[in-house]
């Protein structure tokens, strides 16, 4: 009989630069990657058509969050172009306990706050595995930016500063990616899934007689 894993999930923390590619690795994994879910967002904007609460994400309005936020229920939280988007360690907790690996896009500040978050919770800790996307070079990275024909050059000029200000956080994440193609990141991806199943914390070992 062959050891099994834990019953409890891992919790995949992914963070990149704008243009890096966790987007994709991250829609990539949920495609290829049996057992692997995202966990639902909460957020304060208003629904897009075709959008569904509960499944899309948690709609709230702006008191409710400022309340969940003030109460400590997010994992992590931030607010982007007016409007908030969280984290509920409730809705992971939930996920992990069913065996799901749940997968968070996150930048780096949510990842540090999500480590700060398991520093206090065993379970938490338990499952938490983070990984830095990182591009080759700051030259590649503005390639990738170009090709994405979606910002002005004062923009891009803004996300690559930022870019080198979140690469910088590269020796707080488990593992690093240097991203190269999309089925090169994601066998890497599903690599390090793979060991962190079979670290000795997470096998359930058989009895033995």
């Amino acid at each position: 009989m062959q050891p099994t894993s834990h019953e409890t999930g891992l919790l995949l923390v992914i963070s990149a630069p704008s243009g890096a590619g966790k987007t994709t690795l991250c829609e990539q994994l949920l495609i290829h990657q049996a057992n692997t879910i995202r966990a639902i967002t909460c957020t304060t904007r208003e629904p897009r058509d075709g959008e569904k609460d509960g499944q899309d994400y948690y709609f709230l309005d702006a008191a409710t969050f400022l309340k969940r936020v003030q109460a400590g229920n997010f994992l992590e939280h931030a607010t982007v172009f007016g409007n908030s988007y969280g984290t509920l360690k409730s809705e992971v907790l939930g996920k992990l306990r069913q065996g799901k690996d749940v997968l968070l896009n996150v930048d780096v500040q949510g990842a540090a706050a999500i480590r700060e978050h398991a520093m206090e919770d065993s379970e938490l800790q338990r499952s938490l595995v983070t990984v830095f996307l990182a591009p080759l070079s700051m030259d590649v990275l503005e390639q990738r930016l170009l090709k994405r024909n979606k910002d002005s050059s004062t923009t891009i000029s803004k996300r690559l500063a930022v870019a080198r200000q979140e690469i910088s956080q590269w020796k707080h994440f488990d593992y690093i990616i240097l991203t190269d193609s999309i089925e090169s990141d994601l066998l890497r991806m599903q690599t390090i899934i793979t060991a962190e199943k079979m670290r000795q914390p997470r096998v359930k070992m058989p009895h033995y007689e």
